[in-house]
């Protein structure tokens, strides 16, 4: 392991982890910490000014002071080779296995997610970029316990983007100066360092919520790709609208970034948390009901993504939708001919409404959400022409909460504690994508599970089916239920997760981020 000036790594060091912690390696991780975390740590103070400001009665809508920008004429740059077709994007984690599947997937983009399908182990962050540098060289393999073995397949693979971590998460485990380094900017800087010659590197950004926070991302581009003798727009990302504030600034991030753009994503579990949790004590006008209920076509998350749609194609810019979270089963067709259906429908409503392409979370939805773009791309790799100029979903289609269906149940309530407990039981043992009832969970549902019931909690909430009042008393009490079935005779201690749960859940002071405190319970 590398020696940097003013660096101390703290985490131990495991088989090929000098590879990737070389010295060079962590005198740019230094530098990246000295130029930009003052910044970052500044913006997220600004996030806070502008929650308080909203508690006490104010609202969203578009900054008179970016009008220059949203009325003036420019475009992002041109998509960057292998990012031009992005009809069927794959997500997931990036432990060896799980990588060589979605590269084998048949995908035109994977995902490699350091954030929310992931969990910040140290292992998992410093193996994750072994992985990924096996990965760009074609090497990367893996032999299970049982001895199965995972290679790479023969012929084209997807084009690799990176997501990591949000800019309000820490890298314990790193040092510069006797501070600790930003996990943005660890699993940005070690991915760039390592494979900038080898290949294209492209990012996901997830979780900013002004231009502002999008203007630091472009600096850090511009810096790295200067330092090692880089053109402009090397770098290429694409950010998830995954945040309230965000939707308001869409225009506006793209034109911070705009030499390195490479479009918008819906992010639309994220999406919801943030709604929830930026209103979350503004009364009823702003209760959602059981997270279920929230679809895709309700007024507020359809104003938000046709607004996408709109915004990115009017620049230039692809429009990638959301997630389709559900796992097949190996043992119930009918519960897979009902899922495959809801995919399907769900991934048309996308490509008829203009995006560009979508997002599975299982190598067999890959075919099923091809099948539905290649019905409408045919043989164009995108449909950038579709500018959506019908669209005119504005700052009140935005804040329609009110106007979302659906009632608050006893039923919904428990799907909420035990997915919520559920998930963080395999998130503090290091496994941040889950498969709970034929889903893919990741922090973004269980930030939507334990914010909701905080929500309801504090909103005194009265459930629709039973009657009952939210309280801390029956939440508890849901929980033992939930947890007593699920542990059985043999089932597994979730002891912890339960009391982290209930710290994020039901506490008078709401968390942020639930994998804050989470992180400082991990070793």
């Amino acid at each position: 392991m590398g020696n940097a000036t003013g660096v101390e790594v703290t985490g131990p060091l495991g088989e090929r982890f000098a590879e990737i912690l070389s010295e060079e390696a962590l005198s740019f991780l230094a530098d990246l910490h000295r130029g930009f975390d003052a910044r970052r740590l500044e913006l997220i103070g600004l996030r806070k000014q502008r929650e308080a400001a909203l508690a006490a009665g104010g609202t969203f809508g578009f900054l008179p002071e970016t009008l220059g920008v949203r009325e003036g004429e420019w475009r992002v740059a041109e998509p960057a080779p292998g990012l031009e077709d992005r009809r069927v994007e794959i997500t997931g984690p990036t432990d060896a296995k799980m990588s060589i599947n979605a590269l084998n997937s048949g995908a035109k983009v994977w995902l490699a997610d350091h954030e929310d399908a992931n969990t910040p182990l140290w292992d998992n962050v410093v193996r994750g970029q072994l992985n990924l540098r096996d990965a760009v060289a074609g090497r990367l393999e893996y032999t299970s316990p049982e001895g199965k073995r995972y290679t790479l397949a023969d012929g084209p693979r997807p084009t690799i983007v990176v997501r990591p971590r949000g800019w309000h998460l820490p890298e314990k485990h790193i040092l510069v100066d006797g501070q600790r380094t930003s996990g943005s900017l660890t699993d940005f800087g070690l991915y760039f360092f390592h494979n900038h010659l080898a290949t294209r590197p492209y990012y996901y950004l997830p979780k900013m919520e002004s231009h502002l926070e999008a203007r630091l991302w472009n600096d850090v581009f511009t810096f790295a790709e200067q330092r090692f003798g880089r053109p402009t727009g090397t770098i290429r990302a694409t950010v998830l609208i995954e945040t309230f504030p965000a939707a308001f600034e869409m225009e506006e991030i793209l034109y911070e970034l705009r030499e390195h753009s490479a479009g918008l994503n819906a992010g639309r579990w994220d999406y919801m948390f943030s709604v929830i949790k930026k209103f979350r004590t503004r009364g009823r006008e702003f209760l959602l009901p059981d997270r279920n209920s929230v679809t895709m076509t309700v007024p507020f998350m359809r104003a938000y993504t046709e607004l996408l749609v709109r915004t990115c194609h009017k620049r230039g810019a692809h429009a990638i939708g959301g997630m389709a979270a559900f796992i097949p089963s190996r043992r119930d067709p009918e519960v897979n001919r009902v899922a495959i259906q809801k995919v399907t429908a769900d991934k048309t409503r996308e490509a008829g409404d203009g995006f560009d392409g979508s997002w599975v979370a299982h190598p067999d939805l890959v075919p099923v959400c091809r099948e539905v773009f290649d019905a409408v791309l045919r043989d164009r790799p995108n449909q950038l022409d579709r500018l959506r100029e019908d669209v005119s979903a504005g700052a009140a289609d935005l804040l329609a909460i009110g106007q979302t269906p659906g009632g608050r149940t006893e039923a919904g309530l428990r799907n909420a504690v035990s997915v919520g407990v559920q998930y963080l039981d395999a998130w503090l043992k290091g496994t941040g994508a889950v498969a709970i009832n034929n889903l893919m969970e990741d922090a973004a549902t269980a930030e939507i599970s334990r914010s909701q019931v905080w929500q309801w909690l504090h909103n005194d909430v009265t459930l629709d089916d039973t009657g009952e009042k939210v309280t801390r008393e029956l939440v508890e009490r849901i929980a033992d239920e939930e947890l007593a079935a699920l542990a059985g005779d043999s089932g597994p201690d979730l002891a912890a997760a339960r009391a982290l749960f209930m710290e994020v859940a039901v506490a008078d002071d709401f968390v942020d981020f639930l994998t804050v405190p989470a992180y400082e319970r991990m070793a």
